[in-house]
């Protein structure tokens, strides 16, 4: 087994774990590490483009399930013991990938109207976030509520920054949902999974097209979605209980960083996702 499977493998764990960790979306970070753009192109055409896509995502999809049906199975109690310190990680990691997603962002240029756009959609992301935040209404769990948990977690894959948790904790469907996965329940796996397939098949195509015609905006809208994302999800209160808390969560905030520099390294030297593998 090589060190790029390996590397690939690391980062779908990672993606699977951010997937389900409060305030993280996985899509942000299958966007920072490089496979957004394939994912999508798989989701939007899967029976002409399993052949193409399939084989270099492979290693992400065991990573990615791997990385949530661990933390899915853990998250009660990684949340109770460390539940800034460990959000902190990811805050570093997002971080520490955003200068290569704004390299990603102008790969085919960029202009004044790229970088309006990038700084609208960070001020419409950050009054969505807020508002959801805030939000007191609560929904009662069943068969149609995990089915919008269905959705929303697929939302979080097509539409980066948009944290399925975010959505769902406000409601008080989070906690169910998560505890539903971890404890492999039919009653909420099939109509989680409906929800997925359902908004997969519909959105997936829309948004890659949008890319083969609008690459430069589409990922700068995205640069501003990742941006009001980082900034939501960061537990500010926390910085503000003590000097230790401050520092510890520093701590980690700075190791995430430095592991996004270090993947992002992987990516450039080993080639963790080249493009002759999958086209």
């Amino acid at each position: 087994m090589d060190l790029r499977f390996l590397g690939k493998v690391l980062q779908g764990a990672l993606i699977g774990l951010g997937a389900v960790l409060p305030g993280i979306s996985g899509g942000v970070l299958s966007v920072v590490f490089g496979v957004y753009r394939p994912i999508m192109e798989l989701l939007s055409d899967p029976v002409h483009k399993w052949r193409i896509r399939l084989p270099g995502l492979f290693p992400y999809m065991i990573g990615s399930a791997a990385g949530f049906l661990g933390v899915a199975n853990l998250l009660s109690y990684v949340l109770e013991t460390y539940p800034e310190p460990s959000v902190c990680v990811f805050v570093g990691l997002i971080v520490g990938m955003l200068p290569s997603l704004w390299r990603e962002a102008g790969e085919q240029g960029r202009n004044v109207g790229n970088v309006i756009l990038s700084c609208v959609t960070l001020v419409a992301m950050l009054s969505l976030l807020f508002w959801l935040q805030n939000s007191q209404n609560t929904v009662e769990p069943g068969f149609f509520s995990f089915l919008f948990c269905g959705f929303a977690f697929a939302l979080s894959v097509i539409a980066p920054g948009m944290s399925f948790s975010t959505v769902l904790m406000p409601l008080g469907l989070y906690t169910p949902f998560v505890e539903g996965i971890g404890h492999v329940r039919p009653e909420v796996l099939l109509p989680g999974v409906a929800g997925c397939v359902v908004t997969f098949i519909c959105l997936a195509k829309l948004v890659n097209r949008l890319f083969e015609r609008h690459y430069a905006l589409m990922f700068h809208g995205i640069f501003g979605i990742v941006g009001a994302a980082t900034v939501m999800t960061v537990p500010w209160g926390s910085f503000a209980t003590s000097a230790d808390a401050a520092s510890r969560n520093l701590f980690c905030m700075a190791a995430g960083i430095v592991t996004a520099i270090l993947l992002d390294f992987m990516n450039e030297k080993l080639a963790c996702f080249p493009e002759n593998e999958t086209e």
